[in-house]
């Protein structure tokens, strides 16, 4: 089992979008079985995915331990990909993680879960934060969408310092992400990073919160489809560089 967070300082980067169309990706085109768990308390990726809940505010029980998290996973309408749901509990997560002073909490509940699925993809909050800190200790490979704007640059080089400081050995994927290449700015941010993913801005990657369906669902043949795959296949590339 792998995993893989999708993780950025900054909000408003389609961190959200790019989890649920890697997991589609991860659980259709490599058929693993694969496992999204959602920990943004904002629960795009839940929404998405048809995982609102007649459990609520149990998202955060399962770190506590008063809830087991295999009795919270739900199946999708994607085969063999199932979603850890989250809910406005994970609000208080932060806090909860400082009362528990338990730095691989988020590790060993993983740990718990490597039996059942081959990929594990986390949908992180934005923000350094105590959650971040169990992100970065517990995963495999973090994904980080990156706009090409300078804000956008300064957040992942943040990231990747903040990292290097603490002497994380876990390795970060940049993704260039909402890109218009017709944009001047645009194309001197792919000019300078040529070797980095790249989801392009359409309106069928904007459409998939309105669809509730990741991009391969409903137009499979796009070029959306294909940028997420792409990206699929080289966050394979790097674990197997990892683990080979």
């Amino acid at each position: 089992m792998a995993t893989i967070a999708i993780y950025s300082l900054k909000g408003g980067v389609g961190k959200t979008t790019l989890t649920v169309n890697l997991g589609w990706a991860s659980a259709i085109r490599s058929a693993r079985c694969t496992l999204l768990w959602d920990l943004d308390p904002q629960a795009a990726a839940t929404y998405v995915l048809g995982g609102d809940a007649p459990n609520r505010h149990q998202a955060q029980s399962i770190f506590s331990k008063d809830v087991a998290a295999a009795k919270l996973i739900r199946a999708t309408a994607i085969d063999r990909l199932a979603l850890l749901p989250a809910d406005t509990s994970l609000r208080q997560l932060d806090h909860l993680f400082h009362a528990l002073d338990k730095k691989k909490r988020l590790s060993k509940l993983l740990e718990d879960l490597a039996a059942d699925f081959d990929r594990i993809l986390l949908d992180c909050p934005p923000g350094l934060t105590e959650t971040s800190e169990q992100v970065m200790r517990a995963a495999d490979l973090i994904v980080v969408p990156v706009v090409p704007s300078p804000l956008s640059q300064r957040a992942f080089e943040e990231v990747a310092a903040h990292l290097a400081q603490r002497g994380a050995k876990v390795p970060l994927m940049p993704v260039h992400a909402m890109v218009d290449r017709r944009r001047k700015l645009h194309a001197e941010a792919l000019a300078q990073h040529p070797d980095w993913p790249v989801i392009p801005m359409a309106s069928l990657i904007e459409s998939v919160a309105a669809r509730r369906a990741p991009v391969g669902a409903f137009a499979p043949r796009s070029a959306a489809a294909r940028a997420f795959n792409e990206v699929w296949q080289a966050i394979e590339r790097s674990l197997a560089a990892r683990t080979g």
